[in-house]
């Protein structure tokens, strides 16, 4: 039997503003809650999230603390952080100097996860590993390439970077966003290509990393050739693809319960109940705190029990004080992200 000590709750929430309030105190607390993701409100400094992540901590040392710090566009934190290129940036790279994309991918994870680990944060839910599409308003830049085998290589080594920090990968959004034009995050998107257009493309940017991922992230979007259900509510995507097909056995995270195409399957409580039902082991619940709340609630009451599997998104830092900025591989790191992003200043 799992102890509650081996094991963390299945609701991941977020915060509110850059402090911790006495509400937000007992909500961490709760047994339902194991994890929690972090926003750009959330960040107003280096000293501030040190402040911020030691007040997580002592409401509950056993949460699973993240964020979206992919690069370009989604880089929660800024200011007092090192600027990182969005991914195609190494998709374009890898179009005149393969080699050096591919150094570059890699640093660019490991200074990423090296830098989030400093301050108490255990992942970043990264990589993107959908296929890029200009015109998709969800994913474009975030994706490395419209290309699946340079997807493949620029992530391995991405994720080889994360990895060598000390920090887990989380790939996203299976079985692939990038190739439908709409955003999920304010409508439902549908794919209506067949099981064999998607086994050819999206889904083997997937299958080509899937010994090096230690979770997927399902998408919000419908696949009708394969099932009625969007991918994050679908047995079919997670237990007949992804554990079945693929053979993963890491971390299921449902998407944002929240977003405008999550919400056809119906209350919070249902879209929870989807999503654990088809095989995700963590939901989330973000910027709307009284759903969040309905959700523990349900959690709690229902008992249902702790993962312990989630444990191993745990982050477990290589390189620990002050030593990551005066150390070679930082500057080499800092020196080459500055030549993709433009941006000359250097964390020190």
């Amino acid at each position: 039997m799992t102890k509650s000590s081996d094991a963390v709750g299945v609701l991941m929430l977020d915060l509110e503003g850059s402090v911790l309030t006495p509400l937000e105190q007992e909500l961490l607390q709760r047994p339902a809650v194991g994890g929690l993701i972090l926003f750009s409100r959330n960040y107003v400094s280096p000293v501030q999230l040190q402040e911020l992540v030691a007040a997580i901590r002592e409401s509950n040392e056993r949460l699973l603390i993240t964020v979206d710090q992919e690069g370009g566009r989604v880089q929660r934190f800024r200011d007092g952080f090192l600027a990182l290129p969005p991914a195609h940036a190494f998709g374009l790279l890898a179009g005149t100097d393969p080699e050096r994309a591919q150094t570059a991918a890699l640093l660019s994870g490991w200074a990423m996860a090296a830098e989030l680990l400093q301050y108490g944060i255990d992942f970043s839910l990264a990589p993107v590993l959908d296929l890029y599409r200009a015109d998709n308003r969800a994913i474009a830049n975030r994706a490395f390439s419209g290309d699946v085998d340079t997807v493949v290589s620029l992530a391995r080594a991405y994720i080889a970077g994360m990895n060598e920090a000390g920090m887990a990968a989380t790939g996203k959004h299976f079985p692939g966003h990038g190739t439908v034009v709409a955003d999920s995050h304010v409508e439902l998107p549908v794919d209506p290509r067949t099981w064999e257009e998607l086994l050819a493309s999206d889904f083997t940017a997937f299958a080509g990393c899937i010994d090096v991922l230690d979770a997927v992230m399902p998408a919000h979007v419908i696949y009708p050739a394969v099932d009625t259900e969007c991918a994050s509510y679908s047995e079919v995507w997670i237990k007949q693809k992804l554990r079945k097909q693929l053979g993963f056995e890491g971390v299921v995270f449902s998407d944002d319960l929240t977003m405008a195409a999550a919400h056809g399957a119906g209350s919070v409580v249902q879209r929870a109940k989807l999503a654990l039902g088809a095989g995700c082991d963590m939901v989330l619940v973000c910027n709307d705190r009284e759903s969040a709340i309905t959700v523990a609630d349900w959690l709690d009451t229902n008992n249902i029990p702790p993962n312990a599997g989630l444990l191993r998104m745990r982050g477990r830092p290589q390189c620990e004080g002050k030593n990551l900025y005066t150390s070679a591989r930082w500057i080499e790191a800092t020196e080459m992200m500055s030549t993709l992003t433009g941006n000359k200043d250097k964390v020190n």
